[in-house]
């Protein structure tokens, strides 16, 4: 078991968000979060990589517990996190975004046999090898997208958190980064994601939940919640 989450509770101030999360996440696996705006999903990535601390429950990564630590130790042990936001520097390169998403120090017991380096990330996205020394402020929406992405994978992490990935993209920008989503997972990361495009999400992972004010209400395959229309009609739809 590479994510094991149990019974955890989230709060921003005395809102109850997360009431009692549970979700496992295997190894080599592309697993979905989905669910309606404001129902908790990205309190979930964020309670997971240690932006917002539970009051209480369990995160297990890797058989060690991570629930409660500041965020760069979450990082440290092998978990990657793409915001809703994406947060490039405006101000700094293409290669110099990258570089800041390395971890320093020594080699951990979470590294790839392969790791992402530089020259690899700009392997998987061209684009931004193309705009190597062009400023974060301007990129497309699309490539600032994969300049985060590419940030968080330098880092060499085994789980990638990733928020609405396709968010305000175009068509063929969208279709772009569902391709890189694939070829990243299929060369050993982990990933949990959020997005709301069901024909994305349904194209890209093994399973899914669905959380609806806080608690998860569905965990299943892909292909069993292609067929559950009560999930889909009280959980998802507008």
């Amino acid at each position: 078991m590479l994510l094991d989450v149990r019974e955890v509770h989230s709060f921003y101030g005395d809102s109850h968000i997360l009431q009692g999360i549970n979700m496992r996440i295997e190894e080599g696996e592309i697993v979905a979060l989905m669910g309606r705006n404001g129902m908790g999903k990205s309190t979930t990535l964020k309670s997971i990589v240690g932006m917002v601390k539970p009051r209480s429950g369990s995160v297990m990564f890797q058989g060690k517990e991570v629930s409660g630590m500041p965020l760069y130790r979450v990082v440290r042990e092998g978990i990657g996190y793409v915001p809703e936001e994406r947060r490039i520097f405006p101000d700094l390169s293409v290669a110099d975004n990258l570089l800041l998403g390395q971890k320093g120090g020594e080699k951990k017991k979470n590294s790839h046999d392969n790791p992402w380096t530089l020259d690899r990330i700009y392997n998987h996205f061209p684009r931004l090898k193309e705009r190597t020394r062009q400023m974060g402020r301007f990129l497309s929406g699309g490539e600032q997208q994969m300049l985060s992405i590419g940030r968080s994978l330098i880092g060499n992490p085994r789980l990638l958190l990733v928020d609405e990935p396709t968010e305000g993209l175009a068509p063929t920008m969208t279709d772009e980064v569902k391709k890189i989503l694939s070829q990243i997972n299929k060369a050993g990361t982990t990933i949990l994601l959020v997005e709301n495009k069901l024909k994305v999400t349904l194209s890209l992972v093994n399973r899914l939940y669905v959380i609806g004010k806080g608690h998860i209400v569905y965990e299943g395959t892909a292909e069993d919640f292609k067929h559950n229309h009560e999930i889909r009609k009280n959980y998802l739809e507008a």
